[in-house]
C-alpha cells in the first residue's frame, strides 16, 4: 500500500498557482499548444499530474490535495458567469438552448450505449456501462461516485467505484485536449469569425492588444468582488432553500443563477450605475478562478487508476472519443448554425461531454482568447451543463441500472 502524504489546502492552492504558471510558461515557448487552443492550465496540471503519476510509481508516495479552496473557486468563477448574463442574452439564447439540450440527451443515450457495448464485450456487467458512459463522463467524478453503489448492488461488480473514477479521469484528460483543435479545424477551415468582434470577452482577456489594461484598476476589481459576494451570498440561501426541499445540486447551480437576478436587478433599477457585468476585470476574475480550479483539479488527478482497467478503458474510450468528436464537427456544429459560435460551442461540448463543465469552458476561452468573444456560448453551454443535465442524466442512468 502507498504512502499518503496530505497536502493541506493552502499548499494546494500554491502549488495550484505555480501549475498554472508552468503551464502559460510552457503554452508561451511551445507555439503548437497555443495553435491547437490547449488551455495553459490543462497543459501545466496535466504535466503536474505526471509528477505525482512518478512520485507513485517510484517513490509509492500517494500525494493527496485539500481541494477545499479549490471547490470555492468554482463558486466564483460561476457567479461570474452569472453576473455576464443578460435576460435579453437568455431570450435570444432560446433557441440554441433547446437545441444544445436535445444535442445533450442524445449524446447521454448513445454514450451508456456505448459504454454497455463495451462493458458486455470485455465481461462486464451490461448495466455497468454507464459508469463507462454519461455517469463518468458527462456526470464526471462526482455522478460516477454517486451511482457506483446503485451499480455495483444491481450488478456485484466489485470496484465500481474506482472503475467510475478512473472514467472520469480518463475522460477529464482528453476532455482537455480534444475542444481546442476540433475549434481550430472548424473555425480556420471554414474562415469563421465573431459576428460582434468588438463585443468584451465574457472569461479572460484576449490574447491580441492591450487597449482592455487600461479598464482595470482597483475600483473595478473591487466593484465586481463586492457583486460577486452578493451573488454567491444568496446563492448560498438559495441552495439551502433548495436543499431543504429535498432536490441535491451543486453549490455553484444555485449561485449562477442569483448571478443572473443580480446583475439584471442591478441594472434595472441603477441603469446609469459603473458597469461590472461582461468588464475586462470581470473577465479576468473569472479566468483566475477557472485556470486555478483546473489546474488543481487536474494535478491531483490519480493517473495510476486508469492503469488497473488496461485493454477496456483504452478500447471503450477511443471509442467514446471518437464519437464525442465525430459528434461536435457533423451533428452539432451544422445544427447550431455552422457559424462561429456554433465552433466555440463545439468546443465547449467536446470538452463537456468528455469531462466536466469547467473543462468545457475552458476550452472555449482558449478558443475565443485567440480568436474572438462569443457571449452567448458562454451562457447557453453552463445553463445546459451545470442543471438540465443533471437531471436528463440521472433519468437515463436510473432506467438502464433498472433494466
Amino acid at each position: 500500500m502507498a504512502n499518503i502524504v496530505q497536502i493541506d489546502d493552502f499548499l494546494t492552492v500554491t502549488l495550484g498557482f505555480a501549475v498554472y504558471l508552468a503551464g502559460a510558461e510552457i503554452n508561451a515557448r511551445v507555439p503548437t499548444l497555443r495553435q491547437f487552443n490547449i488551455p495553459e492550465p490543462v497543459t501545466g496540471g496535466l504535466l503536474a499530474s505526471i509528477v505525482v503519476l512518478l512520485l507513485y510509481l517510484v517513490f509509492d508516495l500517494e500525494l493527496s490535495f485539500g481541494l477545499n479552496a479549490r471547490d470555492f473557486l468554482l463558486v466564483v468563477f460561476f457567479a461570474g458567469i452569472g453576473l455576464n448574463a443578460r435576460f435579453s442574452d437568455l431570450i435570444s439564447g432560446g433557441k440554441p438552448l433547446f437545441l444544445l439540450l436535445i444535442l445533450t440527451l442524445t449524446t447521454i443515450v448513445v454514450q451508456n450505449v456505448v459504454g454497455a457495448f463495451g462493458a458486455s464485450l470485455f465481461g462486464f456487467p451490461a448495466q455497468s456501462g454507464v459508469l463507462f458512459g454519461s455517469a463518468s463522463l458527462i456526470g464526471g467524478h462526482g455522478t460516477a461516485i454517486a451511482w457506483a453503489p446503485e451499480v455495483a448492488e444491481v450488478t456485484g461488480l466489485i470496484g465500481a467505484t474506482e472503475l467510475g473514477v478512473a472514467v472520469a479521469t480518463l475522460g477529464l484528460v482528453l476532455a482537455a485536449l480534444v475542444g481546442g483543435p476540433v475549434a481550430r479545424y472548424l473555425i480556420e477551415g471554414r474562415g469563421l469569425s465573431p459576428a460582434r468582434p468588438d463585443e468584451e470577452h465574457t472569461v479572460g482577456l484576449p490574447d491580441y492588444g492591450d487597449e482592455t489594461a487600461t479598464q482595470i484598476d482597483h475600483l473595478t476589481i473591487m466593484r465586481v468582488l463586492l457583486y460577486l459576494n452578493i451573488a454567491m451570498l444568496f446563492g448560498y440561501i438559495l441552495w439551502q432553500v433548495i436543499d431543504d426541499s429535498g432536490l441535491k445540486l451543486p453549490l455553484f447551480v444555485p449561485c449562477l443563477i442569483m448571478g443572473i437576478v443580480v446583475a439584471n436587478l442591478r441594472d434595472f433599477l441603477a441603469p446609469n450605475a459603473k458597469p461590472v457585468a461582461r468588464t475586462p476585470s470581470l473577465a479576468l476574475i473569472s479566468e483566475f478562478s477557472l485556470g486555478a480550479f483546473l489546474a488543481m483539479s487536474l494535478m491531483s488527478l490519480q493517473l495510476w487508476t486508469i492503469a488497473e482497467l488496461g485493454l477496456a478503458i483504452v478500447v471503450i474510450m477511443s471509442a467514446q472519443t471518437l464519437f464525442a468528436i465525430a459528434f461536435v464537427i457533423w451533428v452539432l456544429f451544422p445544427v447550431m448554425g455552422s457559424n462561429y459560435r456554433a465552433a466555440v460551442l463545439a468546443a465547449g461540448f467536446g470538452g463537456f461531454a468528455l469531462g466536466a463543465t469547467p473543462t468545457a469552458i475552458a476550452n472555449m476561452t482558449a478558443v475565443t482568447k485567440r480568436y474572438g468573444p462569443s457571449p452567448i456560448a458562454f451562457i447557453v453551454l453552463p445553463l445546459v451543463s451545470a442543471f438540465f443535465v443533471d437531471i436528463a442524466n440521472a433519468i437515463v442512468i436510473q432506467t438502464i441500472v433498472n433494466f
